[in-house]
């Protein structure tokens, strides 16, 4: 049977709970969405109902609190549901997790979960780090953040960012351009990031130098790469040959961190994906990681979360049926 919660925010502050609320109470729509509840509201008085109404009750409280100087958005809320979440379920803050600060442009950055925090640690402990996991776990993102980090630190010298070539499951035909254009579209999360992190004139000065690096994996064999903080996106569509070389190409004083979700691979159904097959060669060699992420790590849209929960039940019915 559906809990009903009630919430009063007392003495009663309009400006507050007008920060909490949002535009046409669109964050209490966000809150409703991704926790399945309905929340009725009037005034300073919530009513919460649903199978996650203590839950719904926690995040209103926390942002609540929040709202003292200023409007959330959207991304606030969705950003704070995951730590919620981790509070309410595991009884564990992420914001008080001990986790090393990055030095980025974003001074707010941090893992929101604690595996987020994990995978942070061991980026910074490996020399080389697996992040597998669904999408939007902040696979790519994180690693990106750690690479801003060594290079704002000087622990690297450039940073190389990887991407096989590989269309989602559509052919784009012949791109005009030279190398780098040609790439582009296949490594945009990563530019996304590092404009994020960076700023776009100062990623645009680093490129320009050459110490920002754009490098297809089928143009990596025969190189070595020393003093490079190295990341391979999207790797579960590397072929077990392309997976050998890559790690291979990994020089003195350099870092890698390969990132991809074994449930998206665009390779043809013939080839097998070298992710699948790099975790069962290398997973008790020491200097290596292998970092697990779960649909309950994701931080984008709420429903993104419901959405891998959903085809990862679809799938484990029909292996069940098959």
């Amino acid at each position: 049977m559906p809990q009903t919660e009630h919430l009063a925010f007392n003495p009663v502050d309009n400006e507050r709970l007008a920060n909490l609320c949002g535009p046409l109470d669109e964050n209490l729509r966000q809150i409703e969405t991704a926790l399945d509840v309905s929340i009725a509201r009037r005034g300073e008085s919530f009513r919460v109902k649903g199978d996650k109404a203590r839950e719904a009750v926690a995040a209103l409280t926390r942002f609540y609190l929040a709202a003292e100087k200023r409007a959330l958005e959207v991304d606030d809320i969705q950003l704070g549901l995951v730590e919620v979440r981790e509070l309410v379920h595991h009884h564990v803050d992420p914001a008080e997790d001990n986790v090393p600060v990055l030095h980025t442009r974003r001074g707010d950055l941090r893992g929101r979960t604690p595996r987020q925090n994990g995978y942070i640690k061991a980026i910074l402990e490996h020399d080389i780090t697996f992040g597998i996991g669904p999408a939007g776990t902040g696979k790519t993102y994180l690693a990106v953040a750690c690479a801003v980090d060594a290079m704002e630190r000087d622990a690297v010298k450039r940073i190389v960012l990887v991407r096989p070539a590989v269309e989602a499951g559509e052919k784009l035909g012949f791109l005009p351009g030279d190398l780098a254009q040609k790439v582009d579209p296949y490594l945009r999360p990563l530019y996304d990031a590092l404009y994020d992190l960076m700023g776009y004139d100062k990623v645009a000065r680093l490129f320009e130098k050459n110490l920002i690096e754009i490098a297809p994996l089928a143009y990596m064999r025969g190189r070595t790469l020393n003093s490079s903080f190295i990341i391979l996106d999207e790797a579960q569509n590397t072929t077990p040959e392309q997976m050998k070389m890559f790690l291979t190409r990994i020089g003195f004083g350099s870092r890698a961190v390969v990132t991809g979700d074994i449930t998206q691979i665009d390779l043809a159904k013939s080839q097998k994906s070298g992710l699948i097959e790099v975790r069962q060669i290398l997973n008790n060699v020491r200097g290596i990681h292998f970092h697990q992420f779960h649909s309950d790590d994701v931080v984008r849209h709420p429903l993104v979360q419901k959405i891998v929960d959903a085809y990862e039940q679809y799938q484990a019915n029909e292996k069940r049926e098959a």
